[in-house]
């Protein structure tokens, strides 16, 4: 399972208990995809709903299906070759007695020796943190 495990280059966590930023949502997605090519993995994972240090599942209000799937669409209005999310997962694992949503996006690779732009700029990350790619 993703969440026992600590964030790396191909794994974000994110709590987005509501809204989150388009803009910053395409910034992860080129920076994950670019990271999987590089570490030659077919994907990468984006995870709302759990927290970035301890990994608690705190649950995300971040759109419905519906919206999830126009978020596709949109995300492949601005990314290079308009790639876009794999898929779409809902989760709704039970947390102290409670079920608690968790979505996560499966961020494909960027083609080889194509890298994954968004709006123009190309990401990478370093760790955990999101950097321009040089």
């Amino acid at each position: 399972m993703l969440i026992p495990r600590c964030e790396n280059e191909l794994v974000e966590f994110k709590e987005a208990k509501g809204n989150y930023d388009t803009h910053k949502l395409g910034q992860y997605f080129s920076a994950i995809s670019n990271e999987a090519n590089l570490k030659n993995k077919q994907y990468g994972w984006l995870i709302f709903g759990v927290q970035d240090k301890d990994h608690h599942i705190i649950g995300a209000n971040y759109k419905d299906m519906k919206s999830l799937e126009k978020l596709k669409h949109e995300i492949a209005t601005s990314t290079t070759e308009g790639i876009s999310f794999m898929d779409i997962f809902e989760l709704y694992p039970k947390v102290g007695g409670k079920q608690k949503r968790v979505v996560m996006f499966k961020i494909p690779s960027a083609v080889t020796a194509i890298p994954t732009g968004w709006k123009s700029r190309y990401y990478g990350r370093d760790g955990e943190s999101l950097t321009s790619l040089s």
